[in-house]
């Protein structure tokens, strides 16, 4: 049995390219959040999967992040991170080949070449990072305040 268990889902509705769906989550945070074709393909207005991954990647890694600084004795002060998932086509499709995480950090008693040794840590240990490896790239940028 799973520890802790969160739920997501999705409805849609027609074809790809004409049709529309709508996410929510658990929780209510999201609640019929519109998504279709134009919004993951173009730029339409509302949301898609791959952005949604970037925000879960993002709050999973600075969680993380947070929480071996605070271990070790350095409490952050903040920590952002800013996630670019990247998708490239491939075959008859398409495929999440690179999530960018641009790290900033404001920590007290650390240098740069420490904030970068906790960042690739974290990177270790980060449950979403973790379900992508070996899978997806992922590059990160870490800049210590």
């Amino acid at each position: 049995m799973a520890d802790i268990s969160r739920k997501g889902s999705a409805q849609w509705s027609g074809d790809l390219m004409k049709g529309a769906g709508t996410v929510s989550t658990e929780s209510g945070t999201l609640q019929g959040a519109q998504y279709s074709f134009k919004t993951r393909f173009e730029n339409g207005s509302g949301t898609n999967p791959e952005e949604l991954l970037a925000a879960a990647h993002a709050g999973c890694f600075s969680m993380q992040l947070s929480a071996m600084l605070a271990g070790d004795g350095h409490p952050p002060e903040s920590v952002q991170t800013e996630a670019t998932c990247e998708m490239v086509r491939s075959g008859p499709g398409f495929k999440i080949s690179t999530m960018r995480l641009k790290v900033t950090g404001k920590v007290e008693g650390l240098d740069q070449a420490g904030f970068d040794d906790y960042v690739a840590r974290a990177a270790e240990l980060c449950p979403l990072s973790g379900i992508m490896k070996g899978n997806v790239e992922i590059v990160h940028e870490a800049t210590l305040l």
